[in-house]
């Protein structure tokens, strides 16, 4: 026969031994997908998918949204929709593309269709759109 108690130990201890391993193989995996989550995000900012610096800010009134980018650039569409031109300072019929500029850009808006308020010393906009009013700040 066994004795009750030697076993109930035995059981104990196992049970516990399996908690203990089942933490520690927890925390292992949890470091492993910290390391490959952080590889991602390394690999991520040199393809250009995300950024890490940012130098403008662009808030949306009604909501408060805010997206941030490294760099900005205004486009001028045609009648159609179709891309008609790029350029580096905003004007009504212009859109907002906020970087990075490939098929992952943090923000478009729509046309500026007025402008509210504007400084160049330290580049400050609001101005509005079909659908919402916006405010951009350069925080370099």
């Amino acid at each position: 026969m066994f004795n009750t108690n030697t076993q109930s130990y035995n059981v104990f201890n196992r049970m516990l031994a399996i908690r203990i391993m089942g933490r520690l193989f927890n925390r292992k995996i949890m470091k492993q997908e910290e390391n490959a989550a952080d590889t991602i995000l390394e690999i991520a900012v040199e393809q250009g998918v995300i950024e890490n610096e940012f130098n403008w800010k662009l808030v949306r009134e009604r909501d408060g949204l805010t997206n941030q980018s490294k760099d900005i650039m205004w486009i001028e569409w045609n009648e159609d929709g179709t891309l008609k031109e790029k350029h580096d300072t905003f004007a009504i019929g212009r859109s907002l593309l906020m970087s990075p500029f490939n098929q992952f850009f943090t923000w478009q808006t729509t046309p500026i269709t007025k402008i509210i308020a504007a400084t160049a010393d330290v580049f400050y906009l609001k101005f509005e759109t079909k659908n919402s009013i916006y405010t951009l700040i350069n925080t370099k």
